[in-house]
C-alpha cells in the first residue's frame, strides 16, 4: 500500500527523471491513485468509472447471447438518448 509520502517522493524523482518505475510499481500507484495504466502514463487521457468496468467486466463473463442482449439493449437505450439531445 503506498502512502501520501511515497507518492510524492515518487513523482518528484519521476519528474526529474531520476527514476523509473517498474510494472508492478506503476500498478501499485495506479491502484492507489485509483487510475488506469494508460491513464497514468497519458496513453488516454479517458478516466474510467470503477463501477462500469466492474459491469462491462461482468458482462464479459455472460453467454455469448446474453451479451448479443444486453449489447442491443444497451445500443437502443444510447441511439433515444442521442435523439432525444438533440431534439
Amino acid at each position: 500500500m503506498f502512502y501520501c509520502y511515497e507518492v510524492a517522493n515518487f513523482v518528484e524523482q519521476d519528474e526529474r527523471e531520476e527514476v523509473k518505475p517498474s510494472i508492478e510499481m506503476a500498478t501499485q500507484l495506479a491502484e492507489a491513485l485509483e487510475v488506469s495504466l494508460d491513464y497514468l502514463v497519458g496513453s488516454t487521457d479517458i478516466l474510467l468509472d470503477k463501477n462500469i468496468v466492474a459491469k462491462i467486466l461482468d458482462i464479459q463473463k455472460l453467454k455469448e447471447n446474453d451479451r448479443q442482449h444486453v449489447f442491443a439493449l444497451l445500443d437502443a437505450f444510447l441511439k433515444q438518448t442521442k435523439l432525444q439531445s438533440i431534439m
